[in-house]
């Protein structure tokens, strides 16, 4: 039946098929073929299952405030905010590429949205400095992998809500390995720009400091919801995206002007497409998830490649290769809905702390998803700065193997993601 299953799915890529279609191509053989006697009916209500948790609802309150931010001005404004302090040491531009990567996710939630809104405008003005335009591009998008660990992120709310794992404490979990992954980042870029003797930038003055200060006090609200709501215990999750959704109209429509109220319309059908396609693969993902549940598939696998009984560091190393691998190929949704269930016996059987899991996941889809040969983020950059794909993906390597770096380092040491959960949820 395994066998079967997944000689379904790689028929169907290689077909062209979108991945919905391989998910429920799979879910329906399992069902009609090797489930002949069970009602089709129980198919229908899994992937109305799957859909149903209300905090689901975030994803979409997250990616509509996420492109009325990337169409407005929170992400020049966290920019300049970054510029004016770090800009005058040595990669400046380059570490502010980073850090606001960094500040943006934690107002997007999404690698592709700061990608498009950090990447657009800081690549010209980092070619101008003199940085490779290899580097250039190779730093945008793997800066962009933090905004899936910095709070909200869409990729932990999938996981939580596969695994019924917190939200919250996720969300918290996060801050630890992105800050870690962008102090990395900084530390490359500075040691860089000193090797190929990049010219650094004329200091600000604290005239101009104060200016970007009142400029992006504005945007910082966002983490303000996010995080400091629902640490305090204001917001859940799920009402915390809704809060941030009526935020940013606020922000860019009316105290930034940078959008208007008729343009809104076009933004909501934009989140509405993907928010459609989002849903449409976590309810084909929960019925191929009962399936193979039900027919013990995830033991069998486990249990073949000796994993039942592997250690809790082996586990945690397993997991990681597998969805590494995973999205370098896949969208790490997709990615996600499919390998969580798999692997949910063994982290229960091995006692791993659920959201040390959730962190290991949520680091190495984002490490995915900006390796080649198929990482979505690197489509992405190749339609945003309109360059070949091998030209994109050459100087990735460095940046991928801090990533990596990173992700063992969370591994051996549990504390970098579990210390601010402990002390916010007094564990």
């Amino acid at each position: 039946m395994t066998a079967a299953m997944v000689g379904t799915m790689i028929v169907l890529l290689l077909l062209g098929f979108p991945m919905m279609v391989p998910l429920l191509g799979a879910t329906m053989l399992g069902f009609f073929v090797f489930f002949a006697g069970m009602k089709p009916e129980i198919m229908i209500q899994q992937m109305i299952g799957g859909v149903k948790p209300s905090a689901l609802i975030a994803v979409p309150m997250f990616i509509l405030a996420a492109d009325i931010m990337t169409k407005g001005h929170s992400a020049n404004r966290l920019l300049d905010l970054v510029m004016s302090f770090v800009g005058h040491v040595r990669g400046g531009l380059a570490i502010t590429t980073a850090t606001t990567c960094t500040l943006f996710g934690a107002v997007s939630g999404s690698t592709q949205a700061t990608v498009v809104a950090v990447g657009g405008p800081l690549r010209p003005k980092m070619l101008e400095a003199g940085y490779k335009d290899s580097f250039v591009m190779a730093l945008c998008i793997n800066a962009s992998d933090i905004a899936f660990l910095i709070p909200p992120s869409i990729g932990m709310i999938i996981y939580g809500v596969i695994s019924g794992t917190s939200i919250a404490e996720l969300f918290i979990a996060g801050i630890g390995p992105g800050l870690l992954i962008l102090f990395m980042f900084s530390l490359y870029s500075y040691f860089y720009a000193w090797i190929t003797g990049i010219p650094t930038q004329p200091k600000a003055t604290w005239g101009e400091r104060l200016t970007a200060i009142k400029g992006s006090i504005w945007p910082f609200g966002f983490p303000l919801i996010i995080i400091g709501g629902i640490y305090g215990g204001i917001f859940s999750p799920t009402e915390a995206a809704s809060v941030c959704v009526v935020y940013a109209v606020v922000l860019e429509c009316l105290v930034f002007r940078s959008i208007k109220l008729s343009e809104l319309p076009e933004i909501a059908l934009s989140t509405g497409l993907i928010t459609a396609v989002v849903f449409i693969l976590v309810a084909a993902g929960a019925a191929f998830s009962w399936t193979i549940s039900f027919a013990q598939i995830p033991q069998a696998i486990l249990g073949s490649i000796g994993l039942d009984q592997a250690g809790p560091y082996m586990v945690l190393v397993a997991i990681s290769i597998a969805f590494f691998v995973g999205c370098m190929f896949v969208d790490p949704i997709v990615v996600i809905l499919v390998l969580v269930p798999i692997f949910a016996p063994i982290v229960d059987a091995s006692g791993l702390d659920p959201v040390l899991v959730g962190i290991i996941i949520t680091l190495q889809v984002a490490i995915g998803s900006a390796t080649p040969p198929f990482g979505c983020d690197i489509f992405t950059a190749i339609a945003i700065f309109r360059r070949p794909y091998f030209d994109v993906i050459k100087g990735t390597p460095p940046f991928i193997f801090m990533l990596l770096a990173a992700a063992a380092g969370l591994i051996l040491f549990p504390e970098i993601a579990l210390f601010l959960r402990d002390a916010a949820f007094d564990k």
